[in-house]
């Protein structure tokens, strides 16, 4: 009797996914966001071809990702806090899928730039997700330990195929299919997100800083756009002026709101601390150099070497995997010798390759003109990113750790963005210089030697930066 009575008031919970399946679906979403930082490289001569993309608007291709993905990070992680990482998985996912197929079926270079942001915006909201559902999957320990590797690895397993990805589909189908590729793994991964991941969250009622967000992405934009207008307008046209007065105004009020914010997307006490504040600028330097080594690269391989995009995906292979091995390498020698001097170590073995890639000629051979320098700028790149971030994590509160790390991953890649306008109005400027002016016409002379000023500038940014390092950032982590 008293069995029988029981038996209706039992409930059946739905058993929690396995932690496997919840780390591959995370792991699934990462991996899309940062190969679509590096899979549209190869691609970029068949758009402009295609779409009849201009100098400055094949830059954008990149840029409008890359400056939606740092200004929105921030607020994509506080959104994952306040709203539920599931639920902010499955909209970042969503949007960056749909994005994808607009830009894939894209027919006017503005609908492609377009989409371009909406994926940058959507990565932004999917991004900080998927490392916070990775942990939340996985007990603390060894276990967890292995997850968040795993998690790393195929974030940067995602870089490095991105060329090799892109040049395939460019080659065998089209560019086209570099975006459109995102579109069925994206519906794949939303339905498994949909059914198997559970929700969690750790609001605490504080309001988002949508302000803030849109202020430094509208201003960093600008200002990108300022100076990509150089080249074409000259320095005392409107359309150069405006853009590069309106640009820094916006950044200026950006940070008036987040010093009078109760929630701002970025606590400006934080750069008070100095290990945050000069790894967060060494980090922004690193990045405005190193950024644009993949868009000039793919570029110098096609248009001067007349590679095809599969060889010239294949040859910037080693290159790719050269950042995983600095990565790998970093954490030893920290222990060995500080964070610090990794960093300045890693700076200059990336400024030997950026000086070696300068000395590229339109008859470069491949080990001499593009491996081993790649090599080299890689692996100094994969060295120099780890300690930096420990550093700036070391400076802060524990609570603080996941908002700093989020604060050196936006400076590298705002300083990526505007690194890449400068270095983009560097190389037409010297390339106009050299040769028949517009693009399209120039000679292969012309453009090595636009491309060549621009390593030659990297290697200099690199060794103001590791000065820099050696002087201002602090001898001893915590976090080593």
């Amino acid at each position: 009797m008293l069995e029988a009575a029981d038996t209706p008031t039992r409930t059946s919970r739905p058993a929690p996914p396995p932690a496997w399946l919840v780390v591959a679906l995370a792991c699934a979403g990462q991996f899309l966001v940062v190969l679509d930082v590096s899979v549209v490289n190869v691609a970029l001569p068949s758009m402009r071809a295609d779409l009849g993309l201009s100098a400055q608007g094949l830059q954008w291709v990149v840029n409008a990702y890359a400056i939606a993905f740092a200004g929105f990070m921030l607020l994509g992680g506080r959104a994952g806090d306040l709203y539920g990482r599931k639920r902010m998985f499955l909209v970042g996912l969503g949007l960056f899928t749909l994005a994808s197929l607009g830009g894939g079926l894209a027919q006017e270079g503005w609908q492609l730039l377009a989409a371009r942001a909406v994926q940058g915006l959507g990565a932004a909201v999917l991004a900080p997700s998927t490392l916070t559902i990775v942990t939340a999957a996985v007990p603390e320990g060894a276990a967890r330990a292995r997850a968040i590797a795993t998690w790393t690895a195929v974030g940067a397993g995602g870089g490095a195929a991105g060329g090799l990805v892109g040049g395939a589909l460019v080659d065998l189908l089209s560019w086209r299919w570099v975006l459109l590729i995102n579109v069925p793994v994206g519906v794949l991964v939303l339905a498994g997100a949909m059914r198997r991941l559970t929700e969690s969250r750790n609001g605490d009622g504080r309001r988002l800083d949508l302000p803030g967000a849109v202020l430094v992405t509208a201003g960093l934009g600008t200002l990108a756009y300022g100076i990509s207008q150089t080249e074409a307008s000259g320095w005392t046209a409107a359309a150069t002026v405006v853009p590069l007065l309106v640009g820094p105004a916006l950044i200026g009020v950006f940070l008036v709101v987040e010093s009078r914010t109760a929630a701002p997307l970025m606590p400006l006490g934080l750069l008070r601390l100095r290990a945050v504040s000069s790894a967060n600028v060494a980090m922004f330097l690193s990045g405005s150099a190193m950024f644009c080594m993949w868009f000039f690269m793919t570029l110098y391989a096609q248009n001067v070497l007349h590679y095809t995009p599969l060889e010239a995906g294949l040859a910037l292979v080693p290159s790719s995997l050269s950042v995983i091995v600095g990565s790998k390498l970093a954490p030893r020698l920290m222990r060995a010798v500080g964070a610090r001097n990794v960093a300045v170590l890693g700076t200059l073995v990336a400024a030997v390759g950026f000086g070696w890639q300068s000395t590229l000629s339109v008859e470069g051979g491949y080990v001499t003109s593009i491996m081993v320098p790649g090599v080299l700028m890689m692996l100094g790149g994969g060295l120099g990113i780890t300690p930096l971030a420990s550093l700036a994590t070391s400076g802060a509160r524990p609570g603080e750790a996941g908002l700093v790390s989020g604060l050196v991953n936006t400076s590298r890649t705002m300083g990526g963005s505007l690194g890449l306008a400068v270095m983009s109005t560097i190389a037409a400027a010297r390339s106009a210089g050299s040769g028949t002016p517009g693009a399209l016409t120039q000679t292969p002379q012309a453009l090595t030697e636009g491309y060549a000023l621009v390593f030659r500038t990297s290697a200099v940014v690199l060794l103001a930066g590791a000065v820099l390092m050696l002087v201002w950032l602090p001898r001893k982590s915590s976090a080593s």
